[in-house]
């Protein structure tokens, strides 16, 4: 079943016009260009040398110059929010994998597909909503497999009275994905010569249980630029009043910065082959300054050079008091 006729064209439904199985094919494709990746970086900070030193990159993975990982992730979370226009949280993300590593000119496709639904109890004053699982899988200008995960969405009623029924257990969605073949992912790669190019501390020095503190904090700004950038029309990145009075930071913005601070504590990161889960903790505002803790929680080394290195960001937004924003936890190969 692909995307409802009854749903009005660019109002995104609400949480009772969704079904299990329903599909969404019809979000604009994206071509990664070298001015999408620099306005990303711009606004992110993205780290990672591969995706910035194009001569390097052409020396290690003997290919054209890779698109940003964060920069992909955004774009497939963007295109798949012509199904959560009308989105009041996002709970979490999981199963994130990349399939393969896209290079800048691939052209990301997305298809969004509701894999769960659950009305939430309804509460005195609150409005009626549910949560909506979906599977987000990528795809490039050949039909090669890049992306997909599942992230969970909390949607509105149309009807505050109405009892849909949908009562899925979502705890499971998205626990049981196969990791991502991180040898396959970086096949060839010659990652001895890029470990000469980038500073420690390196996989040998890495232990379980070893935390690292970002030095500095990161301001949000430019957070509907990057909404807009990425095809997020999620409305409340961009209108205060679908956000209840103050716009909402889309939270890859939030994951992005998290990945720039790890890479800065971490200079030897290469990539992102996948996440284990995300939960977004509590809102994240235009204006805040963002500070984290990059916990290791498992080092496998590769053949010859690298390792595999599982990691976990805790992220908080300065206040007073200081609040919890983000657990990330992801697999990142460093050199």
């Amino acid at each position: 079943m692909v995307e409802s006729a009854a749903i009005p064209a660019g109002q995104g439904p609400f949480f009772e016009d969704l079904g299990v199985g329903q599909l969404f094919a019809s979000a604009p494709a994206m071509t990664l260009t070298e001015g999408l990746a620099a306005a990303h970086q711009a606004i992110t900070g993205d780290r990672l040398a591969l995706a910035l030193d194009h001569d390097l990159c052409r020396a290690v993975t003997g290919g054209a110059p890779l698109a940003p990982p964060a920069l992909v992730w955004d774009v497939a979370i963007g295109q798949s929010t012509i199904v959560t226009r009308r989105v009041r949280a996002n709970l979490f993300y999981r199963g994130l994998a990349f399939r393969r590593t896209p290079v800048l000119g691939d052209t990301l496709h997305t298809r969004t597909q509701v894999v769960g639904l659950r009305q939430n109890r309804a509460r005195p004053g609150r409005a009626a909503t549910g949560l909506a699982a979906l599977r987000i899988t990528t795809t490039d200008q050949d039909d090669r497999p890049v992306l997909d995960f599942f992230r969970c969405a909390m949607l509105p009623l149309r009807d505050t009275d109405r009892d849909t029924g949908h009562a899925d257990d979502l705890d499971r969605i998205g626990q049981d994905v196969p990791a991502p073949d991180v040898p396959a992912l970086i096949g060839g790669w010659r990652l001895d010569r890029l470990a000469r190019q980038l500073g420690g501390p390196r996989p040998a020095e890495l232990r379980p249980g070893q935390r690292f503190s970002a030095p500095s904090g990161d301001v949000v700004s430019s957070a509907p630029e990057l909404a807009r950038l990425t095809l997020n029309v999620a409305a409340v990145h961009h209108d205060a009043a679908a956000a209840g009075g103050r716009r909402l930071v889309y939270g890859g913005h939030t994951i992005g910065l998290a990945l720039a601070q790890a890479a800065r504590v971490l200079p030897s990161l290469v990539t992102i082959a996948g996440w284990h889960g995300c939960e977004h903790l509590g809102p994240v505002h235009e204006g805040d300054t963002l500070r984290s803790v990059v916990d290791i929680e498992r080092v496998d080394r590769l053949p010859g050079a690298g390792a595999v290195v599982h990691l976990r960001s805790l992220v908080r937004a300065d206040g007073e008091p200081d609040r919890d924003v983000l657990d990330w936890r992801y697999v990142a190969v460093l050199a």
